[in-house]
Parts: C-alpha cells; structure tokens; sequence
C-alpha cells in the first residue's frame, strides 16, 4: 500500500511538471497573422512572466522590417502583451514600400478552442502612445516559420533545456547585436617614386663656445586650494525640482488597486522612488524584467491621486523608463513612464464617482 502510494505521488508530480512545462509551451513559438492589416509573423518565447522574441512585418521573405520584441503574459488570465522594442533588420522591395514604419504594441488575449487550434485575439496601438489605437490582431499558432533565424533554436528545443533563462538571455543578445559583416577593404599597393641618391659631405666640427650654465631662478610656490564637491541631492529635493509629465488618467474602483513595474529597455540598473500625494512612500525599486508589485488600498486614497516616479539614477542607457501594468478589477491599464535629470513621470488616480441614490 505504501509502495503504490509513493507510485501515485511521484506521477502526480510528473504530471503537474508537464502540465506546468506545457502550459508555458502554448504562449512559446511561431504566430502567424495580421496586426493592423499587416501581414506579421511573431516569434514568442517565454521566460517565468516575461516574453520576448522578434516580429516580422512583411510583404514578402525579401520585403520586411524585423523588430525585437518584449512584453509579458498572465497565465492566470490568459491575457499578454507586448511590443516592438527595437528595430534591427530592413529589407526593402523594389517597387513597393517596406510594411512595420510604425513600432506598435499590442495586446491580446490567448484562446484554445480545441483541435490543436491556438489563436491571439486583440488589438494594437502605438508603441509611443498606446492610447492611440491603430488596428485589430488576430494570429494564429503554426509549425512553420518563414523567417528562420536564431529563435528556432530555442522554439524547436523549449521543451529539453532551450527553456533556460540564460539561453534566453544569450539568444537575445545575439539577435539584437547581430550585424552584417563588413566586405574587407581592397588595397591596391604602389611603390614610391624613386629618390635621388643623397650625398653626404663630411666637414669638420665647429667648436662652439662655453656656455656659463646659470642656475634656475626658484619659481614662487603655488598653493591649490581644494574645493569640495556639492553634495549630491536628496530624493525629495529630486522630487521638488523636476518637472513632474502627465502621463495617464486611470479610474479606480473595488477594494484595491495593483501596480507593477519593470524594466521598459534593456535590464540596466535603472532604480527609481515613488511618491503618492507628495509623499515618499517607496525608494530604491530596481528594475528588472521581473514585477515589483505594490498594492493600495482604495479606501485610503483620496478622490484624486498623483503617483509620481523619480529617477533615483539613469542606469547606464539614459533615460530611466519603466513599463506599469496597473490592475483594477477586472481592467488592465499599462503605460510607459520616462524620468529624467530634469522630469518625473506622474500618473493620477481618480475614484469613480458614486451613483446617487
């Protein structure tokens, strides 16, 4: 009996691993489709709630503009988004205008309606601006890729090890770094122009005279006076002398509203503060591609809120920018928040106003 439990127990654990394993598997791979009537092929990968890969926008396999991609993917929600990061190959036709000018994001939900069918179904915006919306998405799941790159390499292999983060990691850095090697320059080498031959006349030395060295006359000593260096502002002095930007107005209602903050561009020190109402209420939040979550009860805000985010420092690729995913409810608000040396990004929540009676 304690035989077959262990049995039992261990193809449980089995069978969760694959469920877990499979699940990640169904957002990671190649799609098919068209975002804003473009002919689009997207390659996603998943890593923990991050995604990255590449997007094609095309007319043709020889008329594309190609784009590294990031965003992120709630299993628990089957909802994901992501968007054009940076552009990294163009291929231009002859006669006709290269699709993909215009970066975009998107966002979509993740559907299965059974038979091995897996469809993205949603919308798209402006990377810029995503309130702006541009067009419908609508992908569908496929085996096949018409773009071959490094990416299928980890798709073709997520399921035995290409699943690691740092294989990830590695593969997008060499999608996103890669370039066409330079043709070596031709040299044609010449031979310089004959020189007459030199004729070299031996005289004798001139005697110079002596000279009566004189002695160097001491020079008055020169006192440098060291000036210490300003001290480096505080967070709060930051936050009173920036310009704070508006950003997005984002309306709240239930009990609670959840925020999460990442890293928008490459993972690169970015560390920032939080002040809601004028005041400090979070400082020091690295960036990464993972969320820092923080949640606020709604009872204890007032009918409007200003969050304002200062940028403690600006990693090593200025500006500091952080994606926010703010969850309300049932409703998903996102937004992209730059800070400065000389500006702070500022968001404000307003309370939904009461139905009268």
């Amino acid at each position: 009996m304690k035989k077959t439990f262990v049995v039992s127990l261990v193809l449980v654990t089995i069978l969760s691993f694959s469920n877990f394993i499979s699940g990640a598997q169904m957002i990671t791979g190649v799609w098919h489709g068209k975002i804003n009537k473009q002919k689009v092929e997207v390659k996603i990968i998943q890593s923990g709630d991050s995604l990255t890969g590449t997007s094609y926008y095309y007319e043709s396999a020889n008329n594309y503009r190609r784009y590294s991609i990031r965003g992120y993917f709630d299993q628990t929600t089957n909802s994901t988004v992501w968007w054009d990061d940076e552009l990294i190959e163009e291929k231009a036709g002859k006669y006709s205008s290269t699709p993909g000018k215009v970066p975009l994001l998107s966002r979509a939900d993740f559907n299965c309606p059974g038979g091995g069918v897996m469809m993205l179904d949603g919308k798209a915006a402006l990377k810029e601006d995503n309130a702006v919306p541009k067009g419908d998405l609508h992908l569908d799941k496929t085996e096949a890729s018409t773009f071959p790159d490094e990416w299928n390499f980890v798709i073709d292999n997520y399921l035995v090890g290409a699943n690691d983060p740092d294989i990830i990691d590695s593969v997008n850095s060499v999608a996103k770094h890669e370039t066409i090697p330079a043709q070596p320059e031709t040299i044609v080498a010449t031979a310089p122009p004959a020189k007459e031959p030199e004729v070299i006349t031996r005289q004798k030395p001139i005697e110079q005279p002596a000279v009566k060295k004189e002695e160097p006359k001491q020079q008055p000593q020169v006192v440098t006076k060291v000036i210490e260096s300003s001290k480096a502002p505080t967070i709060e002095e930051k936050f009173l002398t920036r310009k704070k930007v508006f950003n997005k107005e984002i309306q709240l209602e239930g009990d609670s509203i959840e925020l999460r903050f990442y890293d928008n561009a490459e993972i690169d020190g970015d560390s920032i503060s939080l002040f809601l109402n004028d005041q400090l209420i979070f400082e020091h939040i690295r960036l990464t591609e993972k969320a820092y979550i923080i949640k606020l009860a709604v009872s204890e805000l007032k009918a409007s809120n200003e969050l304002i985010m200062v940028a403690e420092n600006l990693g090593s690729i200025p500006p500091n920018t952080s994606y926010m995913l703010a969850i309300v409810g049932d409703k998903r608000y996102d937004a992209y928040l730059a800070s400065t040396e000389n500006s702070s990004a500022m968001i404000r929540f307003v309370k939904k106003p009461s139905k009268s009676l």
